[in-house]
């Protein structure tokens, strides 16, 4: 069973920049393809972006393509989000996620307890 631990998390101004952690313990981490998810106060669950395992392929929601670049280093097992230009409606608590191949699917099944991310105008 993996464990996720996010941070990195904090209060920041708009236009400001945070990089985000992942660290995992308990699978060969490795192996499978891992992903980010926000959540606003009263929102669902929203997909931010995903890597595959061996961080060649990576995919992003519209809403942060271009200033959301996600990142993996397998021999920390340790996934990273740097988020730059961020906005107010970035504000959010942020998730990761392991998937459940090698690829990026929409499936998960290991997640983290999350880190708030919060942008002052």
């Amino acid at each position: 069973q993996v464990q996720l631990v996010e941070s990195g998390g904090g209060l920041v101004q708009a236009g400001g920049s945070l990089r985000l952690s992942c660290a995992a313990s308990g699978r060969t981490l490795s192996r499978y393809a891992m992903g980010w998810f926000r959540q606003a106060p009263g929102k669902e669950r929203d997909f931010v972006g995903a890597i595959n395992w061996s961080g060649g392929s990576t995919y992003y929601a519209d809403s942060v393509k271009g200033r959301f670049t996600i990142s993996r280093d397998n021999v920390k097992s340790t996934m990273y989000l740097q988020m730059n230009s961020l906005q107010p409606e970035d504000t959010a608590v942020y998730y990761c996620a392991a998937g459940r191949s090698s690829v990026v699917t929409d499936e998960y099944d290991a997640w983290g307890q999350g880190t708030q991310v919060t942008v002052s105008s």
